[in-house]
């Protein structure tokens, strides 16, 4: 079993900035993949980013590219996505999730096999 718990949410103007950070306990070294998820109400959860916990490798989906930047600290059992230049429309709960997702399916919410209870974040314009 693997407990996340997402912090760092809020509100915050258009063009600001925030970092979410979700901190992992139980069997961290079950999962291979932390992912980053938002969910905006009246629509699906929507992939956002993904790294992998032992190579750092990453990837983001095309609507936050090069605004956001997801790591991670394998000491603190910790990922992080640093979220810059924030839009209205990035308002939604944030969650991560964890699991051991092939590369390939890094974006999809049914690879994952745990998920954190959300985080508020709301952007104004």
């Amino acid at each position: 079993q693997v407990h996340l718990v997402e912090s760092g949410g809020g509100l915050v103007q258009t063009g600001g900035s925030l970092r979410l950070s979700c901190a992992a306990s139980g069997r961290t070294f079950s999962s291979s993949t932390m992912g980053w998820f938002r969910q905006a109400p009246g629509k699906e959860r929507e992939f956002i980013a993904a790294i992998r916990w032992t190579s750092g490798m990453s990837t983001y989906a095309d609507s936050v590219k090069g605004r956001f930047t997801i790591s991670r600290d394998n000491v603190k059992n910790t990922a992080y996505v640093q979220m810059n230049s924030l839009k209205p429309e990035d308002t939604a709960v944030y969650y991560c999730a964890a699991g051991t997702t092939s590369w390939r399916r890094v974006a999809v919410t049914s690879e994952y096999d745990y998920w954190g209870q959300g985080t508020q974040v709301t952007v104004s314009s």
